[in-house]
């Protein structure tokens, strides 16, 4: 019973936080610069997510051309840059990735 009630009481703290920016935001003007600089939030926090997994996927840092996955994100990264097309960049990423550890195995 204990283990539901910390459970129940996680839940209720999460989404108390996370309503309470939702319903403060409408009643609080962020300056300019806190808007400018909350623009930065998504794309930073996907960098922290994935960069670690693709220069280290082994448990120690590769950054050679038998990293596949470094190869693939760096793909992924220039046609995302140069197109701005989500479909393309995880296409063209998935592709290389793919094509990558194929010539890898053979060699």
């Amino acid at each position: 019973m204990n283990l539901w009630l910390a459970i129940l009481a996680a839940g209720l703290v999460t989404f108390a936080v996370r309503f309470s920016f939702i319903y403060l935001l409408d009643k609080v003007t962020l300056p300019d610069w806190v808007r400018r600089a909350l623009q930065f939030v998504p794309a930073a926090v996907l960098s922290a997510i994935v960069l670690p997994d693709l220069v280290n996927p082994n448990g120690a840092v590769d950054l050679s051309f038998h990293n596949t996955q470094l190869l693939a994100g760096a793909a992924a990264v220039l046609v995302a840059w140069r197109t701005r097309n989500i479909v393309l960049t995880i296409a063209t990423g998935f592709a290389v990735l793919v094509a990558a550890q194929l010539i890898l195995a053979r060699f």
